[in-house]
């Protein structure tokens, strides 16, 4: 009986823990039904008082959350996506775009050769020829040939005042992958009468028996090449020889040539441009007829730079330094010139700063003068100018889309500055020579500092029509000279160009220049030195031409409109109204 009611009791234990069990989600039954059944038990004695009767409300439910020690749990693993693209079948099919309609302009036709034949009053003829020819698809070559004269076209003149101007020039071009590279060539012939002087008129000739025979010829030739390679830390450079002569025996020779290096350094580059000058010349007698002329000169100049460009910034910061070798003289000079200037866009492109000081050596040459003036006479002195330094500063920049302007002023000193003055009239000379009637120019030098003052003004209200102008103000200050002999104080100039209809087209220039002060000198008893003040000069230009087709174009052009006589150099009259008509005529071979 103990037996069996132990055993009843025992089982009632077993079902109390199995329901508290079930109450408590952290431990597993299974495992504490096995726990109770490996421990003994052993022997109790009981004594009853009443059957036990359990019922479910005795179990409770245990509420404490127990402590869960997870050290040992795996690490959260990151998720990783992957999409994965099926294709879908459709029976949806887009519209097809349709382009909006844009007019196509017809391309003008280019022609690789055109001829140009004018002639005019005083005898003038015009005729120009330019053929480019395309070797292959990277190689072109190109002559051009131009001839300009006129017939004595200025009266009450006793020496004949014809001119006569005639060039031919041929290039050869060639544009490789890396590197392009040109040749080039050509020859000058030009014709100048020394027309002007105060004994040339009717008048004169009581005083001197002047002759007709006061022409000057010029003849130069040159040779050039040029090369560009890219990617590469040598840039480009060029070379040209020349050869200048006239017909009184003068003889020059110039040879220069220029390198240019780059190197980039982080977000700079650095440039380095080399210039090597040597000029040799003579002429058969000076001024007096006594002694020859003879000058030689070597010019070594090398210009390093950095230079910066940023979105609104660009700058160059350097200097020019020069070796020049007097070989007649023996004599050597270096010089070294700032290189420095920046500008920066403070207004997106409306307005754009700029200023720097710049300086350098220029090698003149009788190339150069006859160019300025072709009426000096063989007997020149030929040196170098150099410009110490010229300071500027300025404002440009676009207003509009069709208006451009620029703003500049500027301070600069020259040593050696070129000017040009009337040879001394020797009455009591010969005279031989038909350059020593007081009619021909010789340069001098002086040192120079000079203020400027530049303005310039461009509208192009569409491609039918633009207007500009431009115009310069200039104080001088000299070291040795009473004046600034031939160059003008103020000068301007105003242009047109327009299309009137498809087919017909013009365009007008005028030329200002302000009054100039002019040089005579006699010599005789004593010498006299007088000042003479050349009066201003509006030269009024115009031209129109009528395109008959898209080869031929048919024009006229008429110069100094206003008809006056204007002296350019001291009595040297310009022709009056000048008209010019002709054809120019575009072709392919």
């Amino acid at each position: 009986m103990f037996q069996s009611i132990a055993n009843t009791i025992q089982l009632h234990r077993k079902l109390v823990l199995a329901l508290a069990g079930l109450g408590c989600i952290t431990f597993s039954p299974q495992a504490i039904a096995q726990e109770e059944e490996e421990q003994d038990l052993g022997t109790e004695v009981v004594n009853v008082v009443k059957t036990y009767a359990p019922t479910i409300s005795d179990a409770f439910k245990v509420k404490q959350t127990p402590t869960l020690n997870d050290d040992g749990a795996a690490t959260k693993r990151p998720v990783q996506y992957q999409i994965f693209s099926v294709p879908v079948a459709s029976t949806f099919t887009p519209a097809k775009g349709k382009a909006a309609g844009v007019k196509k302009l017809k391309a003008p036709k280019s022609w690789d050769n055109y001829a140009t034949l004018g002639f005019g009053n005083n005898t003038t003829l015009l005729a120009e020829l330019f053929s480019n020819f395309e070797i292959s698809r990277t190689d072109n070559a190109g002559v051009y040939f131009r001839h300009n004269s006129s017939q004595r076209g200025i009266d009450g003149l006793q020496t004949d005042n014809k001119y006569y101007d005639t060039r031919l020039d041929g290039n050869y071009y060639s544009r490789q992958r890396d590197m392009s590279y040109g040749f080039e060539a050509g020859v000058e012939h030009q014709i100048y009468n020394w027309y002007g002087s105060a004994l040339n008129t009717e008048l004169s000739n009581d005083i001197l028996d002047f002759t007709d025979d006061v022409d000057q010829t010029y003849l130069s030739g040159y040779v050039g090449a040029n090369i560009a390679i890219d990617d590469s830390y040598f840039k480009k450079a060029s070379a040209t020889f020349r050869y200048t002569g006239d017909s009184f025996s003068s003889s020059e020779i110039n040879a220069r040539i220029q390198p240019e290096f780059e190197f980039p350094v982080s977000e700079l580059n650095f440039k380095v441009l080399g210039d090597i000058d040597y000029l040799s010349g003579r002429f058969e007698e000076n001024y007096t007829g006594n002694d020859e002329i003879k000058y030689s000169f070597l010019n070594a100049g090398l210009s390093p730079s950095l230079v910066y460009i940023a979105d609104d910034l660009t700058a160059n910061l350097g200097v020019k330094a020069y070796v020049s070798l007097d070989t007649n003289a023996s004599e050597t000079n270096f010089n070294i010139y700032p290189n420095v200037n920046a500008s920066y866009n403070l207004l997106d492109e409306l307005l754009v700063v700029y200023a720097g000081a710049e300086g350098g050596l220029n090698q003149n040459t009788y190339y150069q003068f006859k160019n300025d003036n072709p009426f000096i006479s063989p007997t020149q002195l030929v040196k170098p100018s150099s410009k110490l330094y010229e300071g500027f500063g300025g404002l440009k920049g676009k207003l509009s889309s069709v208006i451009a302007y620029n703003l500049r002023g500027s301070y600069s000193n020259t040593n050696d500055h070129v000017l040009f003055t009337r040879n001394t009239f020797d009455g009591n000379a010969l005279n031989t020579q038909p350059y020593q009637q007081a009619n021909s120019f010789n340069a001098i030098y002086d040192d120079i500092k000079t203020l400027n003052v530049f303005a310039e003004l461009q509208v192009e209200v569409s491609e039918n029509f633009a207007i500009g102008g431009q115009v310069n103000f200039n104080s001088y200050t000299l070291e040795n000279q009473a004046e600034a002999w031939n160059l003008p104080k103020i000068d301007a100039t105003v242009f047109t160009r327009f299309d009137i209809t498809e087919k017909l087209y013009g365009g007008a220039s005028v030329f200002f220049v302000g009054e100039r002060e002019a040089l005579n000198s006699y010599s005789g008893i004593v010498v006299t030195n007088e000042t003479v003040t050349l009066d201003s000069y509006l030269d009024l230009n115009a031209n129109f031409g009528y395109r008959v087709s898209d080869r031929l174009n048919v024009f006229v052009k008429g110069s100094n409109l206003l008809g006056k006589n204007y002296d350019k150099w001291i009595d040297y009259p310009v022709q009056s109204i000048q008209v010019l008509g002709g054809a120019t005529y575009k072709f392919d071979w």
